[in-house]
């Protein structure tokens, strides 16, 4: 349907491809099915300073696919029962990925757009779960990222402090770093 987005998208500083991320598609492919999510909302974890990311703490187990090449997936349980899924961004060793928290689909029986609003609901509607910690985005692994032709202006996306971060201490829970669609052009006319 769309243009499947290559790996050097992601080679870039971690809040241009969190921006340029809305409007694009998370496509999974699972068993016959092919689900695609508009992304609507990110949020940015920029290096190892940032006190919010879980590689401030440096590389560990869990967090060494975030030192490593971008377009890669980390995926990650919390709570205890939610997986929630990320995408690395820039060069190799600079921990950064962007959390992919809310999306929507045009749902054909309905006549409209629904809005998957937060990430542990998305990664249930897409099946994503620690198997796909660590794997390329490309059709070969079954999830994807695709770009449908859809623009998005400055002015259609705004821009927040990360959500559930307090803990990262003043400086980095206030960081603009969440970034949601408000407008987009082309779907709308559906």
């Amino acid at each position: 349907m769309g243009k499947t987005l290559p790996g050097d998208f992601f080679d870039r500083p971690t809040l241009l491809v969190a921006r340029e991320m809305l409007g694009k598609y998370l496509v999974r492919k699972y068993r016959s099915k092919t689900i695609s999510l508009m992304i609507t909302e990110v949020e940015a974890y920029d290096g190892p300073l940032d006190r919010a990311s879980h590689a401030s703490h440096g590389r560990t187990p869990r967090t060494k696919i975030m030192f490593g090449p971008a377009g890669r997936f980390y995926v990650y349980f919390t709570y205890g029962m939610h997986w929630l899924v990320n995408v690395v961004t820039g060069p190799e060793d600079y921990p950064a990925a962007v959390l992919i928290r809310a999306g929507k689909y045009y749902d054909i029986k309905r006549r409209e757009w629904v809005l998957v609003n937060g990430p542990a609901r998305l990664t249930k509607l897409l099946k994503i779960t620690g198997a796909q910690n660590g794997k390329i985005a490309g059709k070969k692994t079954g999830l994807w990222f695709e770009d449908r032709g859809e623009k998005v202006k400055k002015s259609g996306i705004a821009t927040d402090k990360r959500i559930g971060v307090d803990y990262a201490g003043p400086v980095w829970k206030n960081k603009l770093y969440r970034f949601t669609l408000t407008t987009f052009k082309k779907c709308d006319r559906k």
